[in-house]
């Protein structure tokens, strides 16, 4: 049996995807599942709203579709945040990592 993957959601065709920013990294990169957060590695600095464009604009280059049709739905100054995803275009493998088995 395959464990759930807790860390998004589906809601009508949109995609709730939860992360945990790590900003001023080497490289922008998806990293290891976090408990319910999947751990996304951002370039940006977390000042004036960069780190966040910057996570938009990669996640919508992930899931193919415009920057528009991401969303932040909370975490605007926290390092925890949630995306709505809206209709993506495909789910990248990278983002459909299972939690660690018990």
């Amino acid at each position: 049996m395959q464990p759930s993957l807790t860390h998004f959601c589906w809601r009508a065709g949109d995609l709730l995807i939860h992360v945990r920013v790590s900003p001023k990294s080497a490289r922008d990169r998806v990293g290891e599942l976090m408990g319910n957060r999947l751990k996304v590695f951002l370039k940006a600095p977390p000042v004036d709203g960069k780190a966040n464009r910057s996570l938009t604009k990669f996640i919508a280059k992930h899931f193919s579709v415009s920057p528009g049709s991401v969303s932040l739905v909370s975490g605007d100054t926290s390092r925890d945040k949630t995306l709505r995803i809206h209709a993506p275009q495909v789910l990248p493998v990278e983002f459909q990592v299972a939690p660690p088995a018990s």
